[in-house]
C-alpha cells in the first residue's frame, strides 16, 4: 500500500508545469545522502483514489500535474494511480519520480506524462547539475520519451547577461 508524508505545490519539479508533490514513504533505494531521509519509513497516510480526489478537490485550480516522488516499494500502486488521475482528471499531467535505474517493467510508462529516474548519487549530483546520472523523460504526442534533463540546468551564459 502506498503512503503519502507530505504535499506541496511546487515549480521547479517537472518544467513548465505547476505541480502537486506528493511524498510517497517507505523508500526501498535509500541513497547515501537523500535530502528526504524520512521518506525511508513506513510512515503516512494511504495514498488511495480517495487522497488523489481530495488533492484535487483542493487543489485543481491552481496545478497542471500531479508528481508521484517515490514509489518504488509498489511500483504498480504508482501506476495504477497514473492511470486514475488520466481517467478522472484528463486535463491534470502525471509525473513520477523514481529512484530505480530503469522503470520497473510491470509499469506502463504511458501512463505517465514525465517520467525521473535514477537514484541519487552524491558524488554525480542532483538533477539540476550536467555531472547527474537522474533523467527526466517527458512523453511526446506519439507515445515515446525525450530526455528533458537539460532543462533544469542553468545556462551560464544566460546567468551572466
Amino acid at each position: 500500500m502506498l503512503k503519502y508524508v507530505n504535499t506541496g505545490v511546487v515549480f521547479q519539479e517537472i518544467p513548465d508545469e505547476v505541480t502537486l508533490a506528493i511524498n510517497i514513504a517507505n523508500c526501498p533505494c535509500r541513497c547515501p545522502g537523500c535530502h528526504s531521509p524520512y521518506l525511508w519509513d513506513d510512515i503516512g497516510i494511504p495514498l488511495d483514489a480517495t487522497a488523489i480526489d481530495e488533492f484535487v478537490h483542493r487543489f485543481s485550480s491552481d496545478i497542471t500535474c500531479i508528481a508521484l516522488m517515490g514509489g518504488d516499494a509498489d511500483p504498480m500502486g504508482v501506476d495504477l494511480l497514473a492511470q486514475y488521475i488520466h481517467e478522472e482528471y484528463p486535463l491534470l499531467k502525471v509525473a513520477w519520480y523514481s529512484g530505480r535505474l530503469r522503470v520497473p517493467p510491470q509499469v506502463t510508462k504511458t501512463d505517465f506524462d514525465y517520467i525521473k529516474i535514477g537514484p541519487y548519487i552524491r558524488h554525480l549530483g542532483p538533477l539540476n547539475l550536467p555531472t547527474t546520472n537522474q533523467r527526466m523523460y517527458r512523453k511526446c504526442i506519439d507515445g515515446t520519451f525525450e530526455d528533458i534533463t537539460y532543462r533544469f540546468w542553468k545556462n551560464e551564459k544566460l546567468a551572466s547577461m
